[in-house]
């Protein structure tokens, strides 16, 4: 998750205040849009029928009808109505099901935001809000939801040059990021395994480095967080050729989202054997990194050296 990239236009959305994003948390439509899509799937498969027949019911492609299920897209009420008429669902659960369709089209948390955010970061950062924990290995930087503000500060000056009020802007938007955190009752439980080239590298000023490598011996003890330090080119070892960062939501049964970012855009392996494999990856680099508690005293040494 190198630094969840947020770049975009400099433009400032019209009618936008910058701490909105915060207030429409409760309103995000990506768990409502995934928690829809898993019982239009089972409903269609119980009802013995193909995506192509689905579709034939309202009139739309296979693919929309994939893309419903996947929680990929929001969801028309007049096609979750035509679909649930086809499969048949108890009044019961059709009351229950068109109002969770309602739901899908809510504006996301960071739609205040949304000039600054790339396309391809939008539905990993609605799941990080939703999520009861994140696991993430970061190869380049400090992870987004670990990083100070003068460390945010000097890595947007540095990947994106630009005026100070958009650099501000986009060192706010991090920070707000970083509440989940600390929210009650039920703070995100975050693991990270960290590259120690992440910390080797000069991407800010020594201050600013020193500064964010005490943050990081802070966060060790935060009963919610975990850090792990990595070997040094461990990743091309195990984890391939970038960042990787799993999700996982309190909802029962809901699925695990995999985040791959890539330098100027992202994938989100969704089948269930592509999911295990990344869980699998990032397991072994649990193994292969140094344990937790050795974290402050490695960390440490290498503040000596800045």
């Amino acid at each position: 998750m190198a630094s969840v990239t947020i770049t975009g236009s400099r433009k400032p959305q019209p009618g936008r205040s910058a701490p909105a994003g915060a207030a429409r948390a409760q309103g995000d439509p990506l768990v409502p849009r995934m928690l829809l899509g898993k019982r239009l799937r089972e409903l269609r498969e119980a009802a013995r029928l193909a995506r192509p027949g689905a579709g034939l019911a309202i009139g739309a492609s296979e693919s929309k009808i994939a893309r419903l299920e996947q929680g990929r897209t929001r969801a028309k009420l007049r096609d979750v109505a035509g679909l649930l008429d086809r499969y048949g669902t108890d009044p019961g659960e059709r009351a229950t099901l068109l109002a969770l369709a309602e739901q899908t089209g809510a504006r996301p948390w960071w739609h205040g935001d949304g000039d600054i955010v790339p396309r391809w970061v939008r539905d990993y950062l609605s799941a990080e809000q939703a999520a009861k924990l994140v696991r993430t290995f970061e190869t380049q930087f400090v992870p987004g939801l670990l990083q100070t503000e003068d460390y945010a500060r000097g890595l947007f000056r540095l990947l994106h040059p630009e005026s100070e009020d958009e650099v501000e802007r986009r060192v706010e938007f991090r920070m707000r990021r970083q509440r989940v955190l600390r929210r009650r009752p039920r703070p995100l439980n975050l693991w990270v395994v960290l590259d120690q080239g992440a910390l080797w590298r000069p991407a800010c000023a020594p201050d600013t480095m020193r500064m964010q490598i005490r943050h990081i011996i802070e966060q060790c003890r935060r009963p919610n967080v975990t850090i792990q330090i990595a070997p040094l080119g461990i990743s091309g070892q195990v984890a391939g050729d970038g960042s990787l960062t799993l999700v996982r939501f309190p909802q029962q049964g809901l699925q695990d989202m995999v985040y791959l970012e890539r330098p100027d855009n992202a994938v989100y392996p969704m089948r269930r054997a592509e999911i295990e494999h990344h869980w699998h990856i990032f397991n072994t680099l649990v193994t292969e990194a140094a344990p937790p508690e050795q974290t402050p005293r490695i960390l440490a040494g290498i503040l000596a050296t800045y």
